[in-house]
């Protein structure tokens, strides 16, 4: 018998997979993001307040590349129409996978 009460986990996005197949072959992503389009770089996938993020390097939105590169954090809820490229990346150096923040949730990360 199960508690109806507790909480539920929310449910896993079936975009999870397919971001684990782009971190183990270092592959870049396609997505719309705040209905724009993005191409990442995903380095690490991890989960805050119940929810999955990814942290990622942005390597285009709306076609053009960022004026500076950051690993920004995307909820992956948020990340729609997402799919592998071909392009292939590197580990960005801005990428720390001994934060803090990923202790413990980390899901799966790029290896440098």
């Amino acid at each position: 018998m199960s508690d109806e009460t507790a909480p539920q986990p929310s449910p896993v996005p079936d975009t999870v997979p397919v971001v684990f197949e782009a971190i183990v072959k270092q592959q870049a992503i396609a997505a719309t993001y705040n209905r724009g389009a993005v191409t990442l770089a995903p380095h690490v996938l991890y989960t805050k307040h119940g929810e999955i993020y990814l942290d990622a390097l942005t390597i285009e939105r709306d076609g053009q590349p960022p004026k500076e590169p950051k690993i920004g954090a995307f909820k992956l809820s948020g990340l729609a129409a997402l799919r592998i490229t071909p392009r292939r990346f590197k580990p960005s150096e801005l990428f720390d996978a001994g934060d803090e923040k990923y202790a413990g949730v980390t899901l799966l990360a790029v290896e440098a």
